[in-house]
């Protein structure tokens, strides 16, 4: 295969991180990708207003990222944080420590879900796959995005309803509204089209992928923690997610969205046709699982593949739907993070990453 998408891979300590945010950027030819002419978003990844390792973008993946534009002179640089019906953005933005680097650099921060952010009619110049089906009135988008660079700030972990998540599960926070959850049930399909979407208004995309710690189990928010020291760069948003996946132990072509995105052309999923820079991951299986669920993903599974489904409008898209989002809260931010995760949080405080945590 020609002209193979590069993925950088390097293990890094606190100590070193800045510079090798730098050598995996040069490695994979971010200069080439992101343009200095337009400006640039750093789209934040938001699963939890609460911290907890590896959910949401990092303190240290965010300066990174901004040191170095800033080191080469890029200007009109935008931090954006998605919001959910489940997820406080702003609260997530202060507990997860990035209000302070946003603050240090200056560096303008929106929150989607305000008032002052203009959503617009999006018309497609490629056919969706399943976009059009779910919002048959249509679909909107911020307009802050158009004809602006996009770089995605995900972390490594597993997902309840996508087997993993990273760069191509980052744009469903920042491409689609509060209704979104809509689009659960078709959830691979969904993310093929965001990709498709973002590669007609943005001029360049680019992933940073923090594996510093890395989430196994039902993610994005009740995983185990692993201190995995690793970062992934790309401007291939389906490789880097590909290099992902065989790293935490799966086959890329066998996790859905990845498979449709490489067929389609939008990106590629095969390890054997990307060009792996850095460390050698031939080796590697982090064994992670993905199949596994919460309480409240077991339930929601029923509504959307399961013998509920044909109540699915009815319980999440009507009047009643705030149950949901109530059961989702209750499990998440009452019982699982007091008598779960707060213990496991404290142990990861201790690591030298948690130690670096604590000094933002």
């Amino acid at each position: 295969m020609k002209n193979k998408p590069i993925v950088s891979v390097i293990i890094t300590k606190p100590e070193t991180i800045f510079e090798d945010v730098r050598t995996i950027l040069k490695s994979s030819y971010f200069n080439s990708e992101i343009k200095k002419e337009f400006d640039t978003i750093l789209k934040i990844n938001t699963s939890w207003q609460h911290y907890y390792p590896a959910c949401s973008t990092t303190p240290w993946q965010l300066e990174s990222i901004i040191k170095y534009l800033l080191s080469e002179k890029y200007n009109n640089i935008i931090s954006a944080h998605n919001g959910t019906v489940v997820v406080d953005p702003h609260e997530g933005a202060i507990n997860n420590k990035l209000t302070p680097v946003e603050k240090k650099y200056n560096i303008q921060s929106v929150f989607l879900d305000s008032p002052q952010v203009k959503w617009v009619d999006y018309t497609p110049k490629n056919k969706f796959i399943v976009l059009d089906k779910i919002f048959p009135k249509g679909i909107q988008i911020p307009d802050l995005f158009f004809n602006k660079n996009i770089i995605h700030l995900p972390t490594m972990k597993t997902h309840v309803f996508t087997g993993i998540t990273g760069a191509m599960k980052n744009a469903f926070g920042g491409l689609l509204n509060y209704n979104r959850h809509w689009t659960h049930s078709v959830i691979h399909e969904t993310l093929v089209d965001l990709l498709m979407i973002q590669k007609e208004i943005h001029p360049g995309i680019f992933s940073i992928t923090d594996g510093t710690f890395a989430g196994d189990g039902p993610g994005p928010r009740a995983m185990r923690w692993h201190q995995k020291n690793m970062l992934l760069a790309s401007s291939d948003q389906v490789a880097i997610d590909a290099v992902a996946a065989k790293i935490m132990g799966f086959d890329p072509m066998e996790i859905k969205f990845i498979r449709m995105a490489n067929d389609l052309g939008l990106g590629v999923g095969e390890i054997n046709n990307i060009q792996i820079e850095g460390e050698d991951i031939s080796k590697l299986n982090w064994k992670f699982s993905k199949n596994e669920n919460t309480f409240a993903s077991f339930g929601q599974k029923l509504i959307y593949w399961g013998p509920l489904k044909k109540l699915e409008n009815v319980l999440l898209r009507s009047q009643i739907a705030p149950w949901a989002f109530w059961a989702s809260n209750i499990y998440h931010n009452l019982y699982w993070r007091n008598l779960v995760g707060k213990p496991r949080i404290k142990k990861a405080m201790k690591t030298s990453w948690g130690k670096l945590f604590k000094s933002y």
